[in-house]
């Protein structure tokens, strides 16, 4: 247990928050002048009105003393917030001077008002905590040192005894009659010093908590602007992933198509120019999806609200599982057969599947099926789509490409083909299986969650073989 002189200063310490750094700011402005001179106005009025009811009577300094001594004592308070201990000080000068030449004036009620001001102020504005409590800590010591002084030497005690109608020696209570007036001018300067500093330290820390909310506002704020410019960095992965993935589908069909027309171009016109027309339909809709990517990149940049969304009027609609079947039939021919398969449990649940979800799937498919076009000797492609609304994890969405080749020499590719999937993948918090199959063949297997709140932490996406397929 702590000894109780090291209690009392940690209680100390917390309650005037003497560890706390922080300065709160005040300076000198219109407001300051406002309270000034209307303390001014009440204590020349308040004054005046002792002064007609003759309660200054026995004071011998002359009028325009009496009156200077109102005037600074009021006017003090215009730098109570811009120098908040300089006018403690003061006030404290004030009282003790006034009081000692003058105590009917110094005990006046404006007077009285002005000094509790100045007490408070400077508790609640000092800019040092340590300064304060110093400051005050003498100021309070001083004020209480000369109160014992007037009743233990002065003439404090003769006139507590002459304001007596009655003898001072007969009791009335428990304690004289001296006794008790004693007691009340002492509880009553406890109660005025000790209010006006804990009023002036309860004023600090409601100006310091506005200020943690102000901070924090502006924490939240900054951290908001990140999340938006985080948002938009991922919208922009997430573009760069669509045109990669565009580009690499119709560059393929466009080269599978060519090759087809040249060779047949001498023998079977009809074959040939249907090949040049797959050609040229392949390139249209390469640059229209392209146009609506890079529309979107540039509305990342033009708007202030976030990233894009799918109803922004610059993008054509994202494909999705509804178009897997047309996509697949896109690559069966040319010596591939490519078949594709719906699973749903229960029916109906493919409709369900989110956009993103979606799209992720039929990106997946199109890397998956392009990668078997280019790199690959298969003559069969099986495409199995398999949607669960079952189970405690919210359901899931599966896509599984598989094929019967073998990699084709010299078509390696660079990898990037395989790292965008995995990279949705863990987008999504899903999960990948990548590579050849123990049986023969490849097979490209993706598992996306219906629902983030059911989902894992999220992965990275890993580091892909530089022999594998693109």
């Amino acid at each position: 247990m702590p000894a109780p002189s090291v209690a009392l200063r940690e209680r100390l310490t917390r309650f005037f928050a003497l560890d706390d750094d922080w300065e709160r700011p005040g300076a000198l402005d219109g407001w300051d002048a406002v309270v000034g001179l209307g303390t001014l106005l009440f204590s020349a009025v308040t004054f005046e009105l002792m002064r007609s009811a003759g309660l200054t009577e026995s004071v011998t300094a002359p009028e325009w003393v009496q009156w200077a001594a109102v005037v600074l004592g009021a006017g003090i308070l215009v730098w109570r917030r811009c120098r908040p201990l300089t006018v403690l000080v003061l006030a404290a000068a004030h009282m003790f001077v006034v009081g000692v030449t003058m105590p009917e004036v110094m005990g006046q009620l404006s007077m009285q008002v002005v000094y509790f001001c100045a007490i408070f102020s400077g508790v609640a504005w000092a800019r040092s905590r340590r300064e304060m409590l110093v400051v005050v800590s003498v100021v309070v010591t001083f004020m209480f040192a000369w109160l014992a002084w007037g009743f233990a030497f002065g003439s404090g005690v003769d006139q507590i005894v002459e304001g007596l109608e009655e003898d001072a020696t007969k009791r009335f209570g428990l304690v004289s009659p001296v006794a008790a007036a004693v007691l009340i001018t002492t509880l009553v300067n406890v109660v005025y010093f000790g209010g006006a500093v804990l009023v002036g330290q309860v004023s600090w820390r409601g100006a310091r908590q506005r200020a943690r909310l102000a901070e924090q506002a502006g924490l939240l704020e900054t951290q908001g602007e990140t999340l938006r410019r985080r948002a938009v960095l991922e919208e922009r992965l997430r573009i760069a992933r669509e045109l990669h993935d565009v580009v690499a589908h119709h560059v393929s069909v466009i080269g599978i198509h060519a090759a087809a027309g040249r060779r047949v171009i001498g023998r079977d016109v009809d074959a040939a120019s249907r090949a040049l027309a797959q050609v040229e339909e392949s390139s249209r809709e390469a640059v229209s999806q392209m146009r609506g990517l890079l529309g979107t990149l540039r509305s990342v940049d033009e708007r202030d609200d976030g990233p894009p969304t799918a109803t922004d009027g610059r993008r054509a609609p994202e494909p999705g599982l509804p178009d897997l079947a047309d996509l697949v039939a896109t690559f069966d021919g040319d010596g591939l057969t490519a078949s594709y398969r719906l699973v749903e449990e229960p029916a109906g649940a493919s409709a369900r599947v989110p956009a993103p979800v979606a799209l992720s799937i039929y990106r997946t498919t199109q890397e998956a099926l392009a990668n078997v076009r280019r790199h690959s000797t298969a003559q069969t492609a099986n495409v199995v789509v398999r949607v669960s609304e079952a189970g405690a994890g919210g359901g899931h969405a599966e896509v599984e490409v598989t094929d019967d080749g073998r990699p084709r020499a010299g078509t390696s590719g660079s990898g990037l083909g395989q790292l965008g999937i995995r990279e949705r993948v863990a987008s999504h918090r899903g999960q990948a299986e990548i590579g050849p199959r123990v049986t023969g063949g490849y097979r490209v297997r993706v598992r996306l969650p219906l629902s983030y709140e059911h989902a894992g932490p999220r992965a990275t996406p890993d580091a892909v073989p530089a022999q594998a397929r693109s």
